[in-house]
């Protein structure tokens, strides 16, 4: 009876401790309390933002610190609350944030053992001290945490308590939340998990990285089959179904955390996003980019094909082809958007985008344009343009210099249709084609094309400025969109943790008519089919293109298009020195047609045919088809060659 009655008076003055002790704690914690309780009131965490290519199929996970996909309480299947609620606090629904019953046990064991040894935290302490308090055995923290989580009770559900929970904990290989570790761990979503993977999940909080099933299994399988136990000895689920699970093994996955499938082009998504979503790795979004993975594979592929042919060449030749790399593009003709972005041969190597971040010159990958511009001002495919040799003096400073411009065929044919100089590339036809438009003028129809920094000088004929092979793709959409620049696109839309959705479209830009770029078209593709890009040829599929070599091999270009598809091909060295002979031709039109040949395999149902604008006029001879306009007429019907009356400037 003694003993009965000193055990009852110790718990009574400890109750009436605890109360006045939990009075004073509460006034002097209760400012703090407050400010602390917002934080979960208003619940609002690092989110993972996740990158999807034009078929819904994730690329990558982009997060700051945390890797958490956020999960409503709808989405949370009953059953996993179910066993969360079983093995950590079965009274959940019961209690207002603090087991009293709970905590006077642990205190006596506390007592008994002389130190804060068992704690008796509810699910609501739990998400306090894992979101806002740290995890040290302190009186002082203990009663915060106390405070705490009476309060968020007052202020919150049931139902709001668990899913903070839910999505805050740490479960394990670096995973927050139980949607990020239900798709990390069993590749599904919560809806699709069996009762034995929820058990894994639910017990991973008390020790994630003890019980990491990509880590340690067999203890992770025996932690679950203790959450089952609990579930049957709580008569929450039956025998049977306690022993088909606690037999099951499920497969685990030990997935990368960003499972970034293609680096290149999430490094440029996010780049391009920066600025307009500064939170773009912690606020959850989901962003829909245009590319296909399967068409970024084949390029990725297609570029290396390429590659290997170069190094195959310079085998047992004195040059260092280390620093060798290359780029590719490919876009939607009609919509600009870009399907594949391949910044480099091998991201593990290096990181730079060589798509987008590189300026090489283009060399004869530009003269189209100029063709193009010619064409607009009167001149025909068969207009004659003179392929001879001529000699600039020009003023470097105080010194008169010569620039005498070559052919690569070092020959020159006299008078030469248009159509053939531009198929052939030849240099000094183009040289005169510039100089009888008037530099000035040809230099100020490119800039309004929307080319940067080219030169107000004659080696403008030549592509002697910087580009970068994405700003080229969009420049090509001139021909292979009839007329009509399209500014390429990579994100087709960004949508919120909240689901509202931003839609980005391509600008366009009327350059010149359907017709007329058409006449360009043309030309391109006898370039593919008997010209410098013979190598681009792919049997049944109409391409037209353009190669593009600049001094010393330094670069070599291939910019073309089907009736559909859109490809630039860029190859050489970072350091900007010379290939062995490598030309446009050699080198980066078969990476070209390696691409067409394979997409044409697996799409036979593409387009094979460019379409005639009706503005164009249709004659066939004996010689072949020759194709006119209004403002490119034939020469019988030209009255005088055109020439633009702009005072010129040959550098």
């Amino acid at each position: 009876m003694k003993f009965l009655k000193y055990f009852f008076g110790l718990i009574t003055t400890l109750m009436i401790l605890g109360i006045i002790v939990g009075l004073f704690a509460f006034m002097h914690f209760s400012n703090e309390v407050k400010l602390d309780a917002d934080k979960l009131i208003h619940y609002h965490p690092e989110m993972t933002t996740r990158i999807y290519d034009r078929n819904g199929e994730l690329i990558a996970n982009i997060f700051k610190e945390k890797h958490r996909l956020y999960a409503p309480f709808e989405e949370i299947p009953p059953r996993l609350i179910e066993a969360l609620v079983a093995i950590e606090d079965t009274v959940f629904f019961e209690h207002e944030g603090v087991n009293f019953e709970a905590i006077l046990r642990a205190l006596l064991k506390d007592i008994k053992a002389r130190k804060l040894k068992e704690g008796a935290s509810t699910l609501t302490q739990q998400l306090v001290k894992n979101t806002l308090l740290t995890s040290e055995k302190k009186l002082q923290r203990k009663i915060k945490e106390a405070i705490l989580a009476l309060k968020l009770e007052t202020k919150l559900s049931k139902e709001q308590i668990l899913e903070r929970y839910l999505n805050e904990i740490y479960l394990g290989h670096g995973y927050y939340g139980v949607k990020t570790a239900a798709l990390g761990y069993f590749r599904k979503p919560l809806h699709d998990l069996n009762l034995k993977e929820m058990a894994i999940l639910v017990g991973l909080p008390q020790a994630p990285s003890k019980y990491d099933p990509t880590k340690h299994y067999d203890v992770s399988m025996s932690r679950a089959n203790t959450v089952l136990a609990r579930m049957r000895e709580l008569g929450w689920i039956t025998e049977e179904e306690l022993q088909k699970y606690q037999a099951l093994r499920p497969t685990v996955y030990n997935d990368s955390l960003t499972q970034n499938k293609l680096p290149y082009v999430v490094d440029q998504v996010l780049k391009d996003l920066q600025k307009t979503y500064p939170d773009i790795r912690t606020g959850g979004y989901k962003i829909y980019t245009t590319i296909d993975t399967s068409l970024q594979n084949l390029a990725k592929e297609a570029l290396r094909y390429g590659y290997g042919k170069i190094l195959e060449r310079g085998e047992g030749k004195e040059v260092d082809y280390s620093d060798l790399n290359g780029a590719m593009v490919v876009l939607e003709n009609h919509t600009g958007e870009v399907l594949a972005l391949v910044g480099g041969i091998d991201y593990q190597k290096s990181a730079y985008n060589r798509a987008t971040q590189s300026r090489r010159q283009p060399g004869s990958s530009f003269k189209p344009f100029i063709y193009q511009i010619a064409l607009d001002t009167g001149y025909s495919l068969k207009s004659r343009l003179p392929d001879i040799s001529r000699t600039f003096k020009y003023q470097d400073k105080d010194e008169e210099k010569e620039w005498q411009p070559k052919n690569y065929e070092k020959n020159f044919e006299g008078l030469i249709t248009l159509h053939d100089a531009l198929v052939h590339s030849r240099n000094l036809a183009t040289i005169n084609l510039v100089n009888a438009l008037g530099l000035n003028y040809v230099h100020r129809k490119v800039t309004e094309m929307g080319f940067k920094n080219v030169p107000n000088d004659l080696s403008i004929s030549l592509g002697t400025f910087g580009i970068s092979p994405l700003e080229m793709s969009s420049m090509y959409t001139i021909f292979s969109n009839y007329g009509t620049k399209l500014t390429p696109v990579l994100v087709k839309s960004v949508v919120d943790y909240k689901g509202n959705e931003t839609v980005f479209e391509a600008k366009k830009a009327q350059i010149t008519k359907p017709e007329q770029a058409f006449l360009t078209t043309t030309i391109l593709q006898d370039v593919i089919k008997e010209g410098t890009g013979r190598r681009a040829r792919v049997k049944g599929l109409a391409l037209a293109g353009k190669t593009g070599t600049t001094n010393e091999y330094k670069d070599a270009w291939f910019c073309g298009f089907s009736p559909e598809l859109e490809a630039i091909v860029w190859y050489g060295k970072d350091n900007n020195k010379p290939m062995y002979k490598e030309t446009g031709g050699k080198a980066a039109a078969p990476a070209f047609a390696y691409f067409f040949k394979n997409y044409f395999a697996l799409h036979p149902e593409t387009k094979t045919k460019f379409d005639i604008p009706s503005g164009v006029r249709v004659v066939r001879t004996k010689h072949g088809t020759d194709y006119f306009t209004k403002i490119s007429k034939p020469p019988e019907e030209t009255q005088t060659a055109p020439a633009a009356s702009e005072n010129q400037l040959l550098f």
